[in-house]
């Protein structure tokens, strides 16, 4: 499969909480979060979420600081009995992407 990511995305100790914005559904579903970039995050759960579809999110980061954003559900992909999903942060402040920017500077140069 071609790679389309704008930014390289790699593991972060994090979870995320999504709730879909447009009514719908108010239910809160928790998540696995695979693979994270300042551009959109990648996870797993359980619950079938829509390509498309925009949700709240709060993003707990290795500081154990929680990131509030909006995101839109752009890859679906059923792996078993869980769904894997793709996401891109939308209108994430300036400030929060930057810090996930920073976590993968210093983890770039730990590994050197």
């Amino acid at each position: 499969m071609e790679e389309r990511r704008k930014n390289v995305r790699m593991e972060m100790p994090s979870t995320l909480t999504v709730k879909r914005l447009d009514g719908k559904s108010s239910e809160e579903v928790d998540i696995e979060v695979i693979d994270v970039s300042k551009t959109g995050v990648g996870f797993s759960c359980s619950a079938a979420l829509e390509i498309g579809a925009v949700y709240e999110a709060n993003l707990r980061i290795w500081t154990q600081e929680v990131l509030h954003a909006f995101i839109e559900i752009v890859r679906i992909e059923k792996k078993g009995t869980l769904f894997e999903y793709g996401a891109i942060f939308i209108g994430m402040p300036e400030m929060d992407s930057a810090r996930i920017e920073v976590y993968q500077t210093v983890e770039t140069e730990l590994k050197k």
